[in-house]
């Protein structure tokens, strides 16, 4: 079961470092630069994929978290 966590863990972390960046810098962000940031886009092709893969790997890291908890 931990093996699987780990497995599902890394996979769950190099997803979310394939993701696209919404904010290119962080100092834009605070001083209002990027207009784009919240702008409703949406993902289509590879950027849809990733984030729904990212979204079910978390699911599964989150359930397998607990029952790991629970034994």
């Amino acid at each position: 079961m931990e093996t699987a966590l780990l497995i599902i863990s890394i996979l769950l972390i190099a997803l979310v470092l394939l993701q696209s960046n919404k904010a290119s810098d962080a100092g834009q962000i605070i001083s209002g630069g990027n207009n784009e940031l919240f702008a409703n886009t949406k993902e289509r092709g590879s950027e849809l994929l990733i984030s729904r893969i990212t979204l079910i790997l978390g699911l599964a890291f989150f359930i397998l978290s607990f029952i790991v908890y629970m034994n």
